[in-house]
């Protein structure tokens, strides 16, 4: 399994990407016409030539300087998005998740209805634990199992002490993934978490480690409480 579901678009958004800086690099060049703005900076020499000595007096002439690479800044501020892709929260920080008892939905979802199936899956995990008043001993997690284009397998899991009985269609109790694997952070809604997985394939790629056939998500906000555009979700990927 790719990072590569139609929600996530990856395949599509890295060349994009690619293009993306590319077109950068060619605007960070394209100020090198900035020569002619040179040419103008040419007059300041003769103005600074006349008052040279009150230039020596006064700083004013390193003004003059600091208007030339004006031009330099005007490149600066290019970085400046992929700056901003990741907050200060972990990205590919190595962990080692550690096998929990949990309660689990088995379940497939189409991405245009993702996070609505999803939620589905924590309701009636909750309201089977809510019956035998069971609490859950830690964040709800999913867990996916593989991805196309049109949609995905999941494993939707609660984190329990003791095992509930009378378990629906499909669900069952087993143990969360464990092992090495690499911490990532998304802030904000399901749907936006494109740029997310993006980013995370990209670091994978960078730094050349190889994956399992699944990924983790784990909700540190409930997500049938809190307002989608504020989710804090933290993202787990197991590596070979």
């Amino acid at each position: 399994m790719k990072f590569r579901p139609s929600r996530l678009v990856l395949a599509a958004l890295i060349p994009a990407a690619t293009i993306w800086l590319g077109a950068g690099a060619a605007l960070a060049q394209s100020p090198s016409p900035a020569p002619t703005a040179s040419a103008s900076p040419s007059p300041a020499p003769a103005a600074s030539a006349s008052p040279a000595p009150a230039a020596s007096a006064s700083p004013a002439p390193a003004a003059s300087p600091a208007a030339s690479p004006s031009p330099s800044t005007a490149q600066a501020p290019t970085p400046a998005p992929s700056a901003t892709v990741q907050a200060t929260d972990p990205f590919g920080e190595p962990i080692t998740l550690e096998a929990k008892k949990v309660v689990i939905a088995k379940g497939t979802a189409n991405w245009d209805s993702a996070f609505d199936t999803l939620m589905d899956s924590f309701k009636a995990l909750n309201s089977l634990l809510a019956k035998q008043n069971i609490k859950p001993t830690g964040n709800v997690m999913i867990v996916y199992t593989a991805t196309d284009d049109t949609g995905f397998s999941y494993l939707a899991e609660i984190p329990i002490d003791q095992e509930p009985k009378g378990l629906g269609k499909d669900m069952s109790v087993g143990k969360s993934p464990d092992g090495k694997a690499l911490k990532f952070v998304h802030r904000g809604s399901y749907d936006n978490m494109d740029n997310t997985y993006e980013a995370i394939t990209n670091h994978l790629d960078e730094k050349k480690l190889e994956a399992k056939d699944m990924f983790v998500e784990e909700y540190l906000t409930d997500p049938l409480k809190t307002a989608e555009d504020k989710l804090v979700i933290d993202v787990y990927v197991p590596l070979k």
